[in-house]
């Protein structure tokens, strides 16, 4: 089964709680995706955080439609994008053009699923890009401090990319490593979220920008 196929079979297409006038293809069990996307592989394959829309993400999406002068015309990384959720977001607001990066192929054909069925163009990047020179205008992320490693990676890439002239903006909710100096809060929203997933159903979630230091 192609990774396209795979996706669509495992999900379904539904507006996102906090940002409705997006569709994504959304896992209906979660850990029943979680359990097939394992044994679909004899590699090891990350989990398929592609088929949620994580309370990060919608926060920033939200965000993103709300204000979209802050991507209007410009260029827009959605950085470890999943479902593309974000990237979508920028696409709808009116950004020059967007790239979705994420290490998962499983996600890149989500990406390119959902920004189909939202009639958006987004460019799809399999790659870890988190060592290289940041290119965008506008760099987005939402859910990325869920481990230490993966969280000092994170934000060294943000403030390499602030200090080269990016706007960058992260969405969470108050994950275990979101730092708690450097960053600077734009807005807060309680985000319904896939309660199987997390600790509770509603997630309070904010926008956070990192300045240049």
């Amino acid at each position: 089964m192609t990774d396209s196929r795979f996706v669509r079979a495992h999900t379904r297409l539904s507006p996102v709680p906090l940002v409705p006038e997006i569709l994504l293809y959304q896992a209906e069990e979660a850990i029943a995706l979680w359990e097939r996307t394992e044994t679909s592989s004899s590699g090891q394959q990350p989990p398929p955080f592609w088929g949620f829309a994580w309370a990060g993400g919608q926060a920033l999406a939200r965000y993103v439609l709300d204000n979209p002068s802050l991507v209007s015309g410009r260029r827009v990384l959605d950085l470890a994008a999943g479902s593309g959720l974000v990237a979508i977001a920028a696409a709808k607001a009116g950004a020059a053009a967007v790239t979705a990066v994420d290490i998962d192929p499983l996600s890149l054909a989500a990406v390119a699923a959902n920004a189909a069925a939202n009639a958006v163009t987004v460019t799809g990047v399999e790659r870890d890009v988190l060592d290289t020179a940041p290119d965008a205008d506008v760099v987005l992320a939402g859910d990325v401090f869920y481990s230490r490693e993966m969280a000092t990676r994170m934000m060294t890439y943000f403030e390499r990319a602030a200090g080269a002239g990016a706007m960058v903006l992260v969405g969470d909710p108050g994950r275990a490593y979101l730092p708690r100096t450097g960053l600077r809060k734009l807005a807060s929203y309680e985000v319904p979220v896939v309660a199987t997933l997390e600790d509770a159903a509603i997630k309070h979630t904010a926008v956070w920008e990192i300045p240049v230091k």
